[in-house]
């Protein structure tokens, strides 16, 4: 039954779309998303408090299970040019056509009025990315092999992770907490940029690979008697075992298997919140570590034309959210985030199968407060990357002391989308 349960929950977030900050979901279930976000020092709900700060749950002085789905639909293009021998150029676009895919979040916290011990369990699909660009015959980059391109760009990225959390109260107004983690990730790109091409054959496809990891977060929260509240947490990178992908190429036949180690970055987070009986603020900012992160920290080409890494940037996040408490057992919820961009211009035709960018993301929900056990959330989010990701296309071929990553001139590759979602949940309180 146990290994049934698993199972479902691992269908339910293999199909996940995109995430927002960088390849990291930028919220969990409907309230938290619909404040985008923000709850490291503003603990209003048990999955935001649980994903951004594991002393926050320190709060909640009752059992309360929460559930969540959302239905995400992005819509990210990719344009590409390229010279011709006669001095003109090719330039065509690609829209993806991978359609709606869904996001759930489980979590439950164990509470007890004056007990200065809180724990909870956590299942949350927490990252992911994936693209469905169809082989064209105008789109330089989607290309068949034997014209120069990579055909038909498939991936499929995502993480599941499980916490297990602890926060004690030190006292009325401070808590310490705890969260050891265990992951789960998987990885699918077609064709395979991480395994080495052939001369004759080009790029080989990959399967499904996955791997397991392990992680922990640790945090603080403080809250006043006045309303104010603050909260700081660090989550270590999640280390992961290897992705060990079986290739095949094109023609049928089979490739020599590659590995990728693809860890998880550390996030440091710190909020304020500030709650009044007519509204509570919620402000966070983020930092994100890709830069020394296995799979993120290296890039360019393998000395066999293999993709060494991704090369993404460190990034800040910062998230602000707005509940208004004006209307009895009808709270209004809006959410706004900004990200930074974590794909250098150089290296942008890396990341064409994880074009996860969206700088800025707005929310809007609500909730109706059934009885004092039932409460339904809802959110609506619209995202946009605000302007295109480009640079220029690469080959391993072209690679010199001048042109570490093969630079082609003249020509170029950008990406850009928009990502749309409802999200539903639903939390229940026991006596």
């Amino acid at each position: 039954m146990k290994r049934k349960i698993l199972f479902i929950l691992l269908a339910m977030t293999t199909s996940f779309a995109f995430a927002q900050t960088g390849h990291l979901m930028q919220g969990i279930g409907a309230f938290n998303m619909s404040m985008g976000g923000a709850s490291t020092g503003q603990p209003l709900d048990i999955e935001g408090a649980l994903q951004w700060n594991p002393a926050s749950i320190s709060v909640f002085n009752h059992k309360i299970i929460s559930f969540d789905v959302g239905l995400m639909a992005s819509s990210p293009t990719i344009y590409s040019t390229v010279p011709t021998q006669t001095g003109t150029y090719i330039s065509g676009s690609t829209e993806d056509d991978k359609g709606i895919s869904p996001l759930p979040a489980l979590a439950m916290v164990f509470g007890k009025e004056n007990s200065k011990h809180t724990f909870g369990v956590s299942v949350f699909g927490v990252s992911g990315f994936g693209v469905t660009f169809p082989e064209s015959t105008t789109n330089p980059i989607n290309f068949p092999q034997s014209m120069g391109g990579f055909g038909r760009l498939e991936s499929n990225y995502m993480l599941l992770q499980v916490g297990f959390t602890y926060a004690y109260q030190i006292s009325d107004n401070f808590s310490v907490g705890i969260e050891p983690t265990i992951d789960y990730a998987s990885l699918k790109v077609n064709p395979n940029p991480l395994a080495s091409p052939s001369q004759t054959l080009g790029y080989p496809n990959s399967d499904n690979a996955s791997a397991f990891g392990f992680g922990g977060q640790i945090g603080v929260f403080y809250r006043s008697d006045f309303g104010f509240k603050m909260g700081v947490s660090y989550k270590t990178e999640q280390y992961f075992s290897d992705l060990t992908f079986s290739n095949t190429y094109l023609d049928g036949s089979p490739a020599p298997e590659n590995k990728f180690k693809m860890n998880f970055p550390s996030i440091f987070s710190v909020g304020v919140g500030y709650s009044t009986d007519k509204f509570d603020f919620a402000l966070d900012y983020r930092r994100i570590f890709y830069e020394n992160t296995d799979g993120f920290e290296n890039t360019g080409w393998t000395e066999t034309g293999a993709v060494a890494g991704f090369g993404w940037k460190n990034i800040s996040v910062l998230s602000v959210g707005l509940q208004l408490k004006l209307i009895n057992k009808l709270p209004f919820r809006f959410g706004y985030t900004y990200n930074d961009n974590p794909i250098d211009s150089d290296v942008a035709m890396y990341s064409v199968e994880a074009p996860a960018v969206v700088k800025n993301a707005f929310q809007f929900g609500f909730g109706y407060i059934v009885n004092k056990h039932i409460t339904i959330n809802a959110a609506f989010h619209h995202g946009t990357s605000s302007g295109k990701t480009s640079g220029p296309l690469l080959n391993p071929s072209m690679v010199s002391s001048t042109n570490p990553y093969g630079a082609i001139p003249g020509s170029d590759v950008s990406y850009d989308m928009t990502t749309n979602m409802v999200m539903f949940g639903f939390s229940y309180t026991f006596d």
